[in-house]
């Protein structure tokens, strides 16, 4: 298990058992690789010879096309727009078959994707690790808020495939005993939400509902690409 690794996973659950409004801390790392990347790419690692090859052979999705740039680097842009361009110009003409797939590979390839997915599935494996060998880690993880539906889907995974299994079930009951508890009040919020529309509760309190929405939709679908907004000069 990388230290590399075991960094970020620790501060992020620390961070987000600290402050619930922070939510999933898969969702926070998720974002804080896709920080990282998108400022390599438009920065340092953007005239290495090897990255420009697998940036012409990957491109990017259009959701990290429209981060980088609003990232104020046009140039770097356009330079990495050049260079892909020329590359496809050169694939996609002439064999009808051909260019279909290139295409097609195209459409299902992102370099910065593809790095945030390598370095975040170690994250989660490792987060599986530390709660089997770190005796701190366990509280931790039961102190988070919850796990987007998304991430906990991988952290039962990894924990079926990574630990020993007669370790399992008690892994399996620590994050369920996250995730279920969090369910149930998310559930309960959002039938308030919508009792709130009812003139009969024109005169009770909204208690915890007000944000059930929002909430509903980074439980059911992750909170991620935090980042894209304009950043000042």
């Amino acid at each position: 298990m990388e230290q590399i690794y075991t960094i970020p996973v620790n501060e992020a659950f620390e961070a987000s058992a600290a402050d619930h409004a922070l939510g999933c801390p898969f969702c926070a790392i998720y974002n804080k690789l896709e920080e990282n990347e998108l400022d390599l790419i438009l920065g340092a690692s953007m005239m290495e010879p090897d990255i420009r090859i697998r940036t012409n052979e990957e491109g990017f999705c259009r959701t990290h096309y429209d981060m980088m740039f609003v990232r104020k680097n046009r140039l770097g842009m356009a330079l990495t727009l050049e260079s892909h361009l020329d590359q496809l110009r050169k694939e996609i003409s002439g064999n009808p078959a051909k260019s279909s797939k290139r295409i097609d590979k195209l459409e299902c390839s992102c370099y910065v994707c593809n790095r945030i997915a390598f370095h975040f599935e170690h994250m989660v494996g490792t987060a599986v690790l530390l709660w089997n060998t770190d005796e701190e880690f366990p509280a931790k993880l039961k102190s988070q808020p919850y796990f987007c539906l998304p991430h906990y889907k991988k952290l039962l995974q990894y924990g079926q495939g990574r630990l020993p299994r007669k370790k399992i079930a008690a892994f399996m009951d620590d994050v369920e005993g996250v995730e279920l508890s969090y369910f149930d009040e998310l559930r309960e919020d959002v039938s308030w939400f919508c009792k709130k529309f009812d003139y009969r509760y024109d005169d009770e309190p909204w208690y915890n509902s007000k944000d059930a929405v929002e909430r509903a939709f980074k439980f059911l679908r992750s909170d991620l690409h935090k980042g894209d907004k304009p950043k000042k000069n």
